[in-house]
C-alpha cells in the first residue's frame, strides 16, 4: 500500500547546502526509496526570488517521490504540519564579527523558528539543526519549543563522523563502508574529539580494531584528530565556498538512520540532548554515539574511556557550557 507523504522542511533552502540538500530528499535518500514527500522550503525575503528558482527546478526534475513543494518566506507556512525540520538557514559568522554577534543573531533566529515549529508542527517532530552554533542552536530551539521532546532536538555531527571515517579508509585503503564505529564527542566545532578506540574495520583476514590495523598512534592521536576538526575550513579554502555537498549528504545519513533505524552492530554519532552520560552535564547537546531504532535514538552505554579521551571530550563539553552561557546571555 502506498505511503502517505512526509512533510520536511528545510530552512535556508535557497542557499548552497540547501540547493544540495533537497535533491536528495525528493530523490528519496533520506526517508528511503518508497516514502513519498512534500518539501516545505524557507528563507529570508532577499533570498525570495532565488527560492523560487529551485521550487521551478524540482518540478523541472520531475521526482516521482515529491508529492508538493511549498516555497515560502513565512515562518507559520513553512511550518505548518512537518513532520521532519531540518535546520540549515542561520547567521554566518563574518569576518570581524565576534563569537557573541553571531551568537545573538542566531539566538533570535531560532527562537523565533522554534515557536513557529512549538506552534505549527506535527505532533512528534523530529528536528535536525545543521546552521553553526549548531549544538547552541539545536538547545536554543529546545528552550523556546517546551512542547516538543528533548528527544527530538538533534544536530549534526554526521558530518564530522562520516569524515572520521573517509580518513581512516584513506589512510587503510578500505572502502569506507569497511569502517564502523567511529565516535565523535561533543561540539560541531574545532574542540570536537573524534575517537577511534572502538571502532573497526573489516579487512581480508577478518574484522580488526581501527588501532591495531593503522598501528601508529602518534597518527591517530594527533594529525587525524586534527584534519577531522578542521576538514571545513580546509574545504573553503579549495572551493572558496563551504562543503555545502558532504553535509547535505550527512543530513540524509542524519534522518535516514533516524528514522529508519542503524544496521544491527553499527553506531553513528548525533548531537543530542546529554542525559549525564558518560559524565556529561545534563542540559547540554552533546555529540554522542548512538544507535537508532522505531524512530527513537539511544546512547551507546558503557564504552571504555582512557585518560586521553577524558581530557578530550571534558573540553569539547566546556566550549558547550560557555557557548550556552554565551547564547543565554543574549536572550536577556
Amino acid at each position: 500500500m502506498a505511503k502517505n507523504p512526509l512533510r520536511v522542511l528545510v530552512t535556508g533552502a535557497a542557499g548552497q547546502i540547501g540547493y544540495a540538500l533537497v535533491p536528495m530528499i525528493a530523490r528519496g535518500i533520506m526517508l528511503g526509496p518508497d516514502q513519498p514527500v512534500i518539501l516545505h522550503m524557507l528563507d529570508i525575503e532577499p533570498a525570495a526570488e532565488a527560492l523560487n528558482g529551485v521550487k521551478m527546478e524540482l518540478i523541472d526534475a520531475a521526482f516521482p517521490l515529491l508529492k508538493g513543494v511549498v516555497a515560502t518566506t513565512d515562518v507559520v507556512e513553512a511550518c505548518k504540519d512537518v513532520n521532519i525540520a531540518v535546520m540549515v538557514g542561520g547567521f554566518p559568522r563574518k569576518e570581524g564579527m565576534e563569537r557573541k554577534d553571531v551568537m545573538s543573531k542566531n539566538v533570535s533566529i531560532y527562537k523565533a523558528q522554534a515557536s513557529a515549529l512549538e506552534k505549527h508542527a506535527a505532533p512528534n517532530c523530529k528536528v535536525l539543526v545543521v546552521a553553526n552554533p549548531a549544538n547552541t542552536n539545536a538547545l536554543i530551539l529546545k528552550e523556546f519549543a517546551p512542547s516538543i521532546p528533548a528527544k527530538n532536538i538533534t544536530c549534526l555531527t554526521r558530518l564530522d563522523h562520516n569524515r572520521a571515517m573517509g580518513q581512516i579508509s584513506e589512510r587503510l585503503k578500505v572502502h569506507v563502508s569497511d569502517v564502523k564505529n567511529v565516535i565523535i564527542w561533543g561540539n560541531h566545532s574545532s574542540t570536537q574529539y573524534p575517537d577511534v578506540n572502538h571502532a573497526t574495520v573489516t579487512t581480508s583476514k577478518g574484522e580488526k580494531p581501527v588501532r591495531e590495523a593503522v598501528a601508529d598512534d602518534n597518527w591517530l592521536n594527533t594529525e587525524f584528530i586534527t584534519t577531522v576538526q578542521q576538514r571545513g575550513a580546509a574545504i573553503i579554502k579549495a572551493r572558496k565556498l563551504s562543503s555545502a555537498l558532504s553535509a547535505a549528504s550527512s543530513a540524509c545519513d542524519h534522518i535516514r538512520d533516524w528514522v529508519l533505524g542503524t544496521p544491527k552492530g553499527t553506531w553513528v554519532s548525533m548531537g543530542v540532548y546529554s542525559d549525564g552520560s558518560y559524565g556529561i552535564p545534563e542540559g547540554l547537546i552533546y555529540s554522542f554515539p548512538v544507535t537508532c531504532e522505531k524512530g527513537e535514538w539511544s546512547i551507546v552505554k558503557g564504552l571504555k574511556v582512557d585518560e586521553f579521551s577524558r581530557a578530550k571530550m571534558d573540553a569539547t563539553a566546556e566550549e558547550l557550557a560557555e557557548e550556552k552561557t554565551l547564547a543565554y546571555s543574549c536572550l536577556n
